[in-house]
């Protein structure tokens, strides 16, 4: 960090009054702070983070300064020697409003090294996870999640303990077996106990999860809440309705195998989307146009049931499909596997967390396992004239958000005329500033239905081009 950048850090806290997901403060006038759950959490997110030292947010976010910066350096290098693996952090210091401030900004360690933790509490109580300005324990969940991923651990190879062979459909499977050993000839040389042990419908003559999931004629009689829980609300959020009135208007339970419940789950949702009648005016045609498109549906149930997290820790926690009146929720527990950001999805080729099943849908359920579908549900809402998707990586949970109109019709009663952010940005706006200013409850959407379009037709300009993604980005009306 530049020593300019500092000053403007700490400007821009003692302004803002907050710290936030990438930046903690430390007044540190009397001495330096324990620092071991924040060293954790910065070190195990993707972007890092910074520690500000020298402003009090108990004063006011008053500047204060640190005791001495030299031995501070010394004794935040200590505590970062003490985590495992060990932090490397880089300092920066300043005079800022009359006194000495200084940061330590600490990397992101790679996910294959990940949880970084206390060596003095241990893996268990010394992990940390940053969520917002706060520094959180990790669940038992979240180590194995990395665990998993280190270790090359894949659930859906798993052995259900009390399935048996006699309980899956052995039509289903020879069709598999004949697809798959006409795709490779070698499979006519093995017998097939040894194909069906190769193609990860067995462990040790046993079925494994992944069969169970694809083949079981009851898949949940032995994993009861690996299925799809389907429910429509009237209003925008769970519990929206008049007293009296039906807390859902509709509300089922999605079992059977993946096939059977991404068959069942499109059915539902056409049971319950709007349908608009379209006459062409040339021809006198007419067709149907259906609220979210199906195709886009389909690939976001889909990759919900493909790519789901089926461990232990998670086997108790079904898909959950949830139609508000002005989106579609598709929530698949576990988070993005492996490296995988929502800024890359669709573009970079993600580790696999689940390779049997994937195998598996796509002779079964056609599923095509080339990383389409996330752009097959971007070009289908763009084809709809609908808002661009939202993918959100939360926490223990990956959500897709599909839009429809409503959105834009509220927010048109809103401010009664559609929203001029060119007049509104002459002045450089945040991001936050942005969603505030146009009624948006999300910044994701704010930039993916408004500020890039913009920005991709020159209207709008960033005032850090140089780097995109900065926490002090802002966008201001382009230059004629």
């Amino acid at each position: 960090m530049l020593h300019e950048e500092l000053l403007t850090l700490a400007v821009g806290i003692c302004q803002q009054k907050a710290e936030g997901q990438t930046v903690e403060l430390k007044a540190a006038h009397k001495g330096c702070p324990k620092l071991y759950d924040t060293l954790s959490s910065f070190s195990n997110q993707d972007s890092g983070g910074i520690i500000l030292f020298g402003i009090d947010e108990d004063q006011d976010y008053a500047p204060v300064g640190v005791y001495d910066l030299q031995n501070l350096q010394k004794m935040v290098t200590e505590q970062c020697n003490q985590m495992e693996p060990p932090v490397r952090a880089v300092f920066t210091i300043a005079e800022f409003n009359g006194v000495s401030i200084c940061s330590a900004e600490i990397p992101g360690i790679d996910m294959a090294e990940r949880p970084c933790y206390y060596k003095g509490a241990g893996r268990s109580r010394g992990s940390y996870l940053r969520v917002g300005d706060a520094d959180l324990n990790m669940t038992d969940y979240e180590l194995y999640s990395y665990e998993a991923f280190r270790k090359h651990l894949h659930d859906d190879e798993r052995v259900i303990e009390r399935a048996t062979m006699d309980t899956l459909d052995q039509d289903r499977i020879q069709e598999y077996l004949l697809k798959k050993r006409l795709e490779r000839p070698g499979f006519s040389q093995l017998t097939e106990e040894q194909a069906m042990e190769m193609l990860n419908i067995t462990r040790g003559g046993q079925p494994t999860l992944a069969a169970v999931m694809n083949f079981c004629v009851y898949p949940q009689g032995y994993l009861p809440q690996l299925a799809i829980t389907a429910v429509v609300v009237p209003g925008t959020q769970i519990g929206d309705h008049l007293e009296g009135d039906p807390r859902f208007l509709d509300n089922k339970r999605i079992e059977g195998t993946i096939k059977n419940m991404v068959e069942e789950a499109i059915t539902f949702c056409r049971r319950n989307m709007r349908v608009q009648t379209i006459v062409d005016q040339e021809t006198g045609s007419r067709r149907d146009r259906t609220e979210y498109p199906v195709e886009a549906i389909r690939e976001a149930v889909l990759n919900a049931l493909i790519h789901r997290d089926y461990s232990h820790m998670t086997e108790g926690t079904p898909v959950q499909l949830n139609f508000f009146r002005d989106r579609l929720e598709i929530h698949s527990p576990g988070n993005l596997y492996g490296r995988m950001t929502v800024e890359q999805l669709g573009i970079s080729r993600p580790d696999l967390r689940n390779p049997a099943i994937a195998v598996m849908t796509e002779v079964l359920v056609g599923a095509e396992n080339r990383y389409s579908g996330i752009p097959t549900i971007r070009r289908e809402m763009a084809a709809h004239g609908l808002p661009e998707p939202v993918f959100e990586n939360r926490r223990n949970e990956f959500v897709v958000t599909l839009y429809n109109s409503v959105q834009e019709e509220q927010l048109a009663q809103k401010t009664g005329e559609p929203p001029n952010l060119l007049e509104y940005c002459k002045t450089p706006r945040s991001r936050k500033e942005i969603a505030e200013y146009l009624g948006l409850k999300t910044t994701v959407y704010a930039m993916d239905r408004y500020v890039r379009p913009m920005l991709e037709r020159g209207e709008l300009e960033m005032t850090i081009p140089e780097r995109p993604k900065s926490r002090k980005q802002k966008y201001r009306t382009a230059k004629e």
